[in-house]
């Protein structure tokens, strides 16, 4: 029996997308709900709507389609419901299983909290997944940028992100100061804010987890653990002891430590075998850069994979082309990694790849791999014929500049000229 809602109209033509036995059960014609977002978010989103549709008709010949369904947060839920998150949403979200988002305004300060960290966390989406990789003739301000191939599994729900704070002089401040100071002789100054970084091994260990059968499934070569241990012993150390263990415990007969690689197989990395490794945060900035060819599949707590995801996409050419993902243990969201630049909104000139292929993850998600490999061709073609976004067109010589829509319908041309093999 259909799902009832009060404002939404769910296509009659399509199915839902359902759990069966802990695997996505995928129709040929699912509803996937939609999130135009605020700012840049519906003129990005209409874009990557239709290059996705269109990499679909083409791939499947139109036995699949997409039917999409738009569902309501930020400045479009205000207007409709009353209120930033509706309820309608997040239970549409939960029954269809996957969706796709454009980006939500997220005030600095006062305010409301970032309806992007409710989201995840109402949801318990608790990996954001970020793969960083270049797509060539992107400008990069590092000599190597196709050395970057790497996917960044941050933890969602935990650490500073978990929003456990008091502001300053506030009676709940005032409290925890003067608990510190009293129970463990911490002194604390009394006009300081407090925050709390719960770390948990539950959390931790479901994100290293996936982390590793995201390896092992795309046959990828390591896992590294990266956490603030040597400062942070109780919360990011214990990350990292909690993502050995639950890689020894569960994989123990597809990995490897970086210590039993050397000591047992002489540096050479057996085929069959994932080596689990570690580093602290401040060094694998510099080793990103200076050893980027290193580094895999990588699994951290949340302040450090923000930082670190932008500062990997930034490498290979910024959040423009750095598309992400936020999944629990079924649904996901997929979403563009960038902000709403609302300076720009409604010009028509903003650079769309982040959220298409934010929308090449969710396909892959679904298992319609022929389509998302479409459109990466497409949008490499794209690029290589330098019909380009203002934010490519002026670092790119002899470069076309394009409008967002129109960079689209050059993708979804390329898209449609490329020829079909049962294997792409």
């Amino acid at each position: 029996m259909a799902m009832k809602f009060e404002k939404l109209e769910p296509p009659s033509d399509g199915k839902r997308i359902r759990v069966k036995k802990g695997k996505l059960i995928v129709p040929d014609n699912p509803i996937i709900p939609v999130i135009y977002g605020d700012g840049i978010g519906p003129e990005v989103v209409e874009v990557a709507i239709n290059v996705l549709s269109a990499a679909v008709d083409h791939a499947y010949q139109g036995n699949k389609k997409i039917k999409w369904l738009e569902v309501f947060a930020g400045n479009r839920a205000k207007e409709l419901y009353g209120e930033l998150l509706p309820e309608e949403t997040l239970k549409a979200i939960k029954h269809y299983c996957v969706a796709l988002k454009g980006p939500l305004t997220t005030p600095i300060g006062g305010g409301f909290r970032s309806l992007n960290v409710t989201l995840r966390q109402t949801l318990d989406l608790y990996a954001c997944v970020r793969p960083v990789y270049y797509l060539e003739g992107v400008p990069s301000p590092v000599k190597h940028p196709e050395k970057m191939n790497i996917v960044i599994f941050r933890e969602n729900t935990e650490d500073v992100y978990a929003g456990i704070e008091w502001k300053k002089d506030s009676e709940d401040a005032k409290k925890i100061i003067e608990f510190l100071y009293q129970e463990f002789g911490i002194r604390i100054r009394e006009d300081s804010g407090i925050g709390v970084k719960p770390i948990s091994e539950f959390g931790t260990k479901r994100l290293v987890r996936k982390a590793i059968q995201y390896a092992i499934d795309m046959r990828r070569k390591s896992v590294t653990l990266v956490h603030k241990g040597n400062i942070m012993k109780y919360t990011e150390g214990a990350f990292r002891d909690w993502g050995y263990e639950v890689a020894k415990d569960e994989f123990d007969d597809r990995i490897i430590t970086e210590q039993e690689l050397w000591e047992k197989y002489d540096g050479k990395q057996p085929e069959e075998k994932i080596v689990i490794k570690d580093r602290l945060a401040d060094n694998m900035f510099q080793q990103i850069l200076t050893r980027t060819e290193e580094y895999d599949v990588l699994a951290m707590p949340n302040l450090n994979g923000d930082y670190f995801s932008d500062a990997a996409a930034a490498q290979v050419g910024g959040l423009g082309v750095a598309p992400g993902g936020n999944i629990g243990d079924y649904i996901g969201i997929f979403e563009a990694t960038h902000g709403t630049a609302p300076k720009y909104a409604g010009l028509n000139k903003v650079n769309p790849i982040s959220i298409i292929l934010s929308g090449v993850m969710m396909l892959e998600y679904i298992g319609w791999n022929e389509a998302a490999k479409l459109i990466v061709k497409g949008i490499k073609k794209t690029v290589k014929q330098k019909l380009v976004t203002y934010d490519l067109a002026r670092q790119m010589k002899d470069a076309t500049e394009v409008k967002t829509a129109e960079f689209g319908n050059y993708v979804i041309k390329n898209i449609k000229e490329t020829k079909l093999f049962k294997r792409i």
